[in-house]
């Protein structure tokens, strides 16, 4: 059986230097949770959202998954989504993928992995949807990178058009779906500049009738 002492170590020595830097920080965090923003992200261990944007236990609402992907029939998804918009009330939803993403790798091969192939299966229907976009695209690393955007760009719209999203915005509630990537090699957050902050910006398809 695995102890894993080292890591409750590493808590106890969290704990007490966060309590160095501020002696009523616990007090107040767990007093209340009120962030701004809902961080969408991908469960790659090398992208830990709170600290690469330098924010605080308590300011970041998060949820995770393999290849960032934002499904309309994920139950725990959409808890969150619904969560983080009707209770928090949070302003920004951030979308951020990663350059060199394995799950996005994974969606453009023809490998047999699983389960995930069909967690996986909208990327890959995504991937086919823009494949004439990757014809002058020869070096696998930067088609990989380009498949990386392209799917946060696609996550980006089903926030957008998600039920939970477009009755926000029909209520007139200030909230902002963006799109970034995060480069693992150097650490930088790169903004796709594909926001989205009312029903303009989504087809009609999309938008209900409050009336």
């Amino acid at each position: 059986m695995h102890i894993l002492k080292q890591l409750f170590e590493n808590n106890v020595k969290w704990a007490n230097d966060m309590k160095s830097k501020d002696s009523g920080f616990f007090e107040k965090l767990a007093a209340q949770q009120s962030p701004e923003y809902l961080w969408v992200g991908c469960s790659d261990s090398r992208v830990p959202a709170n600290e690469i944007v330098g924010l605080l236990p308590g300011e970041l609402f998060v949820h995770r998954n393999v290849a960032n992907v934002v499904v309309q029939t994920d139950l725990n998804f959409l808890s969150v989504l619904q969560y983080a918009v009707e209770v928090l009330k949070v302003k920004d939803i951030i979308v951020c993928g990663h350059y060199g993403c394995g799950g996005v790798k994974a969606a453009m091969e023809s490998k047999e992995l699983g389960l995930i192939d069909n967690w996986l299966r909208s990327i890959k229907n995504n991937y086919q949807r823009n494949m004439e976009r990757f014809k002058d695209v020869g070096n696998e690393k930067a088609r990989l990178d380009l498949m990386c955007e392209l799917n946060v760009i696609q996550q980006v719209a089903n926030v957008s058009q998600s039920t939970i999203v477009q009755k926000a915005w029909s209520q007139g509630q200030d909230l902002t779906v963006h799109g970034w990537i995060y480069g693992i090699s150097d650490g930088v957050i790169n903004d796709l500049k594909v926001s989205c902050d009312g029903t303009h910006c989504t087809p009609s398809t999309y938008h209900l009738d409050e009336s």
